[in-house]
């Protein structure tokens, strides 16, 4: 980032482009064997066991339902509307989520929630659908609801598991830490996480032909629903609103995307940890390899222009990508 003529920030960090057919890494920036927690890009992928023993027909959920569970929610009206539709549709009592009350994380959802009255619930955690996912598929298979968070619970053994097979990630490449919601979440190497989101583009490619089609259900419903699957102005949301990108981020500097054109993914990762550099490196990225539509690629240039405005509406700065795939 550029002020005044001057170099203010400089954010580094690893990119791995990878072929959805074959697993073959295409272009890199950095190490991309090194390892990298998915953190909330792996919500698409952790909901495939469910989607596979039937969840969602045993509780009628829809499109819209399937794109919670690979959301992180930003507490906006229409969100929380399909969250507590789902705790209808499955029986489910909000306490049981292992998570704490809490107020939207939208800064304008939080504002309007709490000038309305709003007080903190566990629904409005970002990470709620994703909780009411494994709660409603432990409750379907008859396993305990109290400790479905933790990591010998038999759901996430099979979340882990599914990972590993969807990534092609071998259990030694793979460390599995907590996330900030609780659960468990895989390391694993930057090129496995660009795989796995290639074969959500192109499910045809997945380990298994009804993993494929479950990949299939819900790469369809975040692009269905781009909006319940971050909300307005976010980067992920914006993506997915071109039917030839699924994309989703993920805290402290991860986030990814598939072409299904292409047949490749892309995987990003920030060393800083930051989220603000990512429209202009996947900017920059898809400039060089191509996969988004003009219409999107406008988009982008008009909510994350390069020329950034201080507060008297002056340009103030620019942002520069400076890598070459």
């Amino acid at each position: 980032m550029n002020r005044g003529g001057r170099t203010e920030n400089v954010h580094r960090g690893r990119i791995a482009v990878v072929s959805a057919e074959n697993g073959r890494l295409l272009h890199a920036c950095g190490d991309a064997d090194a390892l990298s927690y998915v953190r909330s890009t792996a919500k698409p992928i952790q909901a495939i066991a469910s989607l596979l023993d039937g969840t969602a027909e045993a509780y009628g959920l829809e499109q819209r339902h399937l794109a919670l569970l690979a959301a992180s929610h930003r507490g906006s009206r229409a969100q929380l509307e399909v969250l507590e539709d789902i705790l209808q549709r499955t029986g489910l009592d909000e306490e049981s989520l292992a998570i704490q009350p809490t107020l939207p994380v939208g800064r304008r959802q939080r504002d309007e929630y709490v000038a309305a009255g709003g007080k903190p619930r566990k629904l409005l955690h970002t990470c709620a659908g994703k909780h009411l996912g494994v709660l409603a598929w432990s409750k379907l298979k008859g396993w305990p609801l109290d400790g479905y968070i933790r990591p010998d619970h038999p759901a996430q053994q099979e979340i882990v598991r599914r990972i590993r097979q969807w990534a092609e990630a071998d259990e030694e490449q793979v460390t599995v830490g907590k996330d900030g919601c609780g659960f468990p979440v895989a390391a694993m190497p930057l090129r496995s996480l660009a795989l796995a989101y290639g074969r959500l583009a192109t499910p045809e490619h997945a380990p298994d032909r009804a993993a494929g089609e479950a990949a299939g259900r819900m790469a369809a419903a975040m692009n269905a629903y781009p909006e319940l699957v971050e909300g307005p102005g976010r980067l992920a949301s914006l993506l997915l609103e071109d039917s030839n990108i699924v994309a989703k981020s993920g805290a402290h500097g991860v986030f990814t995307f598939g072409l299904r054109r292409e047949r490749i993914g892309v995987s990003l990762a920030v060393t800083d940890g930051t989220e603000v550099a990512w429209p202009y490196i996947v900017k920059a990225i898809l400039k060089q390899i191509g996969g988004a539509s003009s219409e999107t690629m406008d988009k982008l240039d008009r909510m994350f222009s390069d020329e950034f405005l201080n507060d008297a509406k002056e340009i103030a700065g620019s942002w520069k990508a400076v890598f070459q795939l």
